[in-house]
């Protein structure tokens, strides 16, 4: 919810904190960039020194990023508190490491494919309370922070008084020079990628970002392989059905955000220029992506079952099927609300398989006391996947315009931005598929056993 909370409402941000459009970008893009920094470190802090114990203080900083927010009456101040919500990103991870202690073996897909559908719902619902919240001629854009921060409270004191604590810890070194390289890689990168179309994908500064990534990664890499407990095990990262459920999270991440931009910035376009249905916000969250969100909740049952019974592999490419059949509706009939409705359910259902599959596949793959990190890597790469959704959408939609309107209309996107952006949708599920094929083995070993077989 804390990465896509903002988006319907940075029109509000701007006009009551008197920001510009570049300003108020980063309400986002802060988010972005502190998940990128500390999500790995987390992980790998929560694997040597408690689990429980660093997903508490991850809340602790989430509660007072949320209440900063809320109360901030400059956008400066704003994205500090954003960024501390970006933190919060850490959370998935850690909690998934959580489940690998407490749960059964036998157990933990479905346990971990129910966790991972509240991302794509927690997604999609931040985007309706956000509506909801803002509705009215006279919206404040306080609500929606204020929310966060009950929500954040809560998920406090439940953890504080229900999870148990961390049964096993590894201890250990941090490896801070690991942890600063390779944020500053993905820091690099999500920043030309959110910021480009603000700056030009062709300037400087862009490409700058994008070339000083390509130089961190390398760093980075190389760090890795020469301390003696490294932030990352590179023959973790680099094994092959780890390495592909990282792909696959890039994949679902920009499908997911590519669905809820690109629907509910039609559903607002004026039935009169010939195309859209008028919504406003309220009815375009209610309408359109709460029913593409809360598929995201119901289907992630039926994928814990489906992985207990055939797998991770099979589960992908379920996800990579789902995933297909709704964009190709929306490629071909997104001038029906009615199949642009169900369309958005498939993909919420194929959101929740492919999310719910990932986990596992590293349940199946890394040593316990390294899913912590692996979990943190695989959260990243949905979260660049986000980030290129949303920069490419917004880029496609903002070139792609609509030129034979009268004069004195608003600029649109063209139709057509529409269906090259789902398309690019059906075509990222589609992948899914060979992703699933070529990089995962086609049956699933027990938890345990693989753990030992890592370890000899």
């Amino acid at each position: 919810m804390m990465q896509s909370l903002p988006v319907p409402i940075l029109g509000v941000i701007r006009s009551d904190l008197g920001a510009s459009t570049s300003a108020v970008s980063w309400v986002t893009t802060a988010t972005l960039l502190a998940a990128a920094v500390f999500t790995p470190l987390l992980g790998r802090i929560g694997d040597q020194h408690g689990k429980k114990k660093t997903l508490v203080a991850v809340l602790v900083v989430m509660v007072i990023g949320s209440v900063i927010t809320a109360l901030a009456h400059n956008i400066g101040l704003l994205v500090f508190g954003r960024a501390l919500q970006g933190i919060a990103t850490a959370i998935f991870p850690l909690a998934l490491s959580i489940l690998r202690e407490e749960v059964r073996p036998k157990r933990l897909p479905g346990a971990m494919a129910l966790v991972s559908g509240t991302l794509g719902f927690g997604s999609g619902l931040a985007l309706v309370a956000a509506g909801l919240l803002t509705s009215g001629s006279d919206p404040n854009y306080r609500n929606t922070f204020w929310l966060a921060t009950g929500l954040a409270v809560l998920a406090l004191v439940l953890v504080v008084t229900l999870v148990p604590a961390t049964k096993q810890t590894v201890g250990g070194h941090v490896d801070f020079l690991g942890a600063a390289t390779l944020g500053g890689a993905l820091l690099l990168l999500l920043l030309a990628i959110s910021q480009g179309h603000e700056w030009g994908w062709g300037s400087a500064a862009t490409i700058g970002c994008f070339a000083g990534a390509v130089v961190m990664f390398a760093v980075w890499a190389f760090v890795e392989t020469k301390v003696n407990e490294p932030l990352v095990d590179m023959r973790m990262f680099i094994h092959r059905p780890v390495l592909m459920s990282n792909i696959a999270g890039l994949l679902v991440g920009f499908g997911m955000f590519a669905a809820f931009l690109a629907i509910s910035y039609f559903a607002q376009i004026p039935t009169a220029i010939g195309y859209g249905f008028g919504a406003s916000v309220l009815r375009a969250s209610v309408e359109f992506l709460l029913p593409c969100a809360a598929m995201s909740l119901v289907a992630a049952p039926f994928a814990g079952i489906a992985l207990t019974r055939i797998g991770p592999r099979m589960v992908l490419l379920i996800s990579s099927a789902l995933g297909v059949i709704g964009f190709g509706l929306l490629v071909f009939e997104h001038d029906s609300s009615a199949v642009m409705i169900i369309a958005g359910m498939f993909v919420g259902a194929a959101v929740s398989f492919g999310y719910g599959a990932m986990p596992a596949v590293i349940a199946y793959n890394v040593p316990s006391h390294q899913s912590g990190i692996a979990n943190g890597i695989n959260s990243i790469s949905r979260t660049t996947g986000s980030a290129i959704g949303s920069a490419l959408v917004t880029t496609i939609l903002a070139s792609m315009l609509n030129h034979s309107l009268p004069k004195g209309y608003p600029a649109v996107p063209a139709d057509d931005a529409f269906t090259v952006v789902f398309t690019i949708a059906a075509v990222c599920f589609l992948l899914l598929a060979p992703v699933a094929t070529l990089g995962m083995t086609r049956h699933h070993e027990p938890a345990r056993e693989v753990e030992k077989a890592t370890h000899h």
